[in-house]
């Protein structure tokens, strides 16, 4: 296996790790409000802006190894028709190609949210965290997945043994 590729399959644990530390956050988070709220009755303030932001990066964080990995929702209603004739490869590099190539519309889009949301000045309502910050975590992560995977498909389209998990 090429050093490359050595590189980001080992670069793939950091988005997964910020996920696992967001929803760890969430969920002590959840825990303590429910506990102040119902014992004390006093829940915490800014636990709603906190999940929107947590979620965010939740979501977002993993989404360029879900989409590399393939692991979207998928209906396979034509998967029998293209592994009859052994196109199936050439659907899935093709398929990854155009999908990371239209995500530059939503990139775009976003960074300019984002940079809306900047030169407003816009902060969350209880911890004043400016909200551009999320849009450009957002837009990142989004490239970072675009471009995952047109690299994957062009891989799978010209040279998919790079692909082939290793061997011990």
């Amino acid at each position: 296996m090429s050093p490359l590729l050595k590189l980001a399959r080992s670069a793939s644990i950091v988005p997964i790790v910020v996920a696992c530390i967001a929803l760890f956050i969430l969920m002590i988070m959840t825990f303590a409000d429910v506990i102040l709220r119902s014992v004390f009755n006093s829940p915490i303030e800014a636990a709603t802006e906190l999940t929107r932001i947590l979620m965010a990066v939740l979501v977002f964080s993993v989404l360029p190894i879900i989409s590399v990995q393939n692991g979207h929702i998928a209906v396979d209603l034509t998967d029998g028709l293209f592994n009859r004739f052994r196109l199936s490869r050439l659907r899935d590099g093709l398929l990854n190609v155009f999908c990371g190539a239209i995500l530059y519309w939503p990139v775009q889009r976003v960074w300019i949210l984002a940079e809306r949301a900047r030169d407003y000045g816009d902060v969350t309502e209880y911890l004043a965290i400016p909200v551009f910050y999320v849009g450009w975590f957002i837009t990142l992560t989004v490239a970072v997945s675009a471009i995952a995977m047109i690299i994957n498909g062009l891989i799978l389209l010209f040279a998919p043994n790079l692909l082939a998990e290793p061997t011990q």
